[in-house]
């Protein structure tokens, strides 16, 4: 964990989402939190970090998502030498049968 974000706004934030219970109380809070801009921002480093974790290249990348290379050159640094969030979430979709979509 990355003490450096730590405190108890961040603390009340993830406590929070724990709370959410459906899909539609995720988007109603997220759209609430979040701008549409951020919300696909995350959305495209989530699919980003699943492309590479299945050994695709750049190139396929960047056109299956339009990410640039400097965004997944950055997504590749934390899956390298991050705190394994991304393979925690990926393994317990995959324990729940949730596939990537196109």
């Amino acid at each position: 964990m990355n003490r450096k974000l730590q405190d108890g706004n961040m603390d009340f934030l993830f406590k929070a989402i724990m709370k959410l219970e459906s899909l539609e109380e995720c988007y109603d809070f997220f759209e609430d939190i979040c701008t549409v801009q951020e919300l696909k921002s995350i959305a495209q480093r989530l699919k980003v970090a699943k492309l590479l974790t299945q050994k695709h290249v750049y190139n396929y990348i960047v056109e299956k998502t339009g990410a640039s290379t400097a965004t997944i050159s950055r997504v590749n640094r934390t899956l390298n030498y991050g705190n394994d969030g991304y393979k925690v979430i990926f393994g317990r979709l995959a324990e729940s049968g949730t596939e990537l979509p196109e």
